[in-house]
């Protein structure tokens, strides 16, 4: 199967999931369940249609590596709560705490008005 997101993509939802979560949850075929809901979630929380710029040729390649991480820190918390047996207690919680921070530093970058207007600008002119 291949990966269904945009802007988001089996190797980099794995890399942040980490080599201890659960094998079967990391499958292409497990995460393509939550790639689009959460590209569908970044884009409406920062109110701004990132698939269709980034599907455009839109974005510079700065914003591709936000949108990227950002997406596949969402998903590897998805991955890592639909095994929870596959990490020790501790370990999963230091990881979901790491992944959520890049999560909400990252949507508060895409947030930033003047970042976005700036950004958004450089690719209209």
């Amino acid at each position: 199967m291949a990966d269904d997101g945009i802007y988001t993509k089996n190797a980099d939802i794995q890399a942040l999931a980490g080599v201890n979560a659960g094998a079967a949850a990391k499958l292409t075929a497990q995460t393509d369940v939550y790639v689009l809901n959460v590209e569908n979630r970044i884009n409406i929380a920062t109110d701004t249609d990132w698939s269709t710029l980034w599907a455009a040729g839109s974005l510079d390649s700065t914003l591709k590596l936000i949108l990227t991480e950002t997406g596949a820190a969402a998903c590897a918390m998805n991955v890592i709560n639909a095994d929870m047996t596959a990490m020790s207690g501790r370990e999963r919680e230091t990881i979901l705490d790491y992944l959520n921070t890049i999560y909400e530093e990252n949507i508060k970058l895409l947030l930033d008005k003047d970042k976005k207007a700036n950004i958004i600008d450089g690719i209209t002119e």
